[in-house]
């Protein structure tokens, strides 16, 4: 990621809740100078275990935070694609410069929208995960790896 942004300072843009600890530890290794971290909120789980599948912007982003800006896209995990593509339109009617997204997990199995994902951290089976910011309402967030979550909530 680097070398792809030794011409241009990015703005990463979180998306909360889950990429914030993929994204701080992500941020801290960049060697380019990063313009700014700038979070996105949007919710399409509440307490359950499957997407709505009607992701809604809950903390939008200020136009001039990322007009004519470089943006690098920080998700904790891509699977449904639905809320990944409803971020990216958000996003691509603030018109920046660019965008490129970097997931820390991707889960193709259960793709339901085309994802072109640029940087991926891993790929996944369809199991529920848990941890280093992925959560199953707010629980198991701080937990300091990724583990399948194997019971049912209760």
């Amino acid at each position: 990621m680097d070398r792809d942004y030794a011409a241009h300072t990015p703005v990463f843009v979180g998306v909360l809740k889950g990429g914030f600890i993929f994204l701080a530890d992500l941020v801290r290794r960049m060697q380019v100078s990063v313009l700014s971290v700038e979070f996105l909120r949007l919710s399409s789980y509440g307490g359950n275990k499957t997407s709505s599948g009607f992701p809604k912007i809950v903390v939008g982003l200020p136009d001039d935070a990322v007009e004519n800006r470089h943006l690098v896209v920080v998700e904790d995990i891509v699977d449904t694609g639905l809320t990944t593509a409803a971020t990216l339109r958000y996003l691509r009617e603030k018109k920046p410069a660019s965008i490129k997204l970097c997931v820390l997990l991707d889960k193709p199995e259960r793709r339901r929208v085309p994802t072109l994902i640029d940087y991926v951290g891993f790929t996944v089976p369809d199991r529920f995960l848990v941890g280093y910011g992925l959560d199953l309402d707010q629980r198991y967030r701080q937990l300091p790896g990724i583990y399948i979550l194997n019971q049912e909530p209760g």
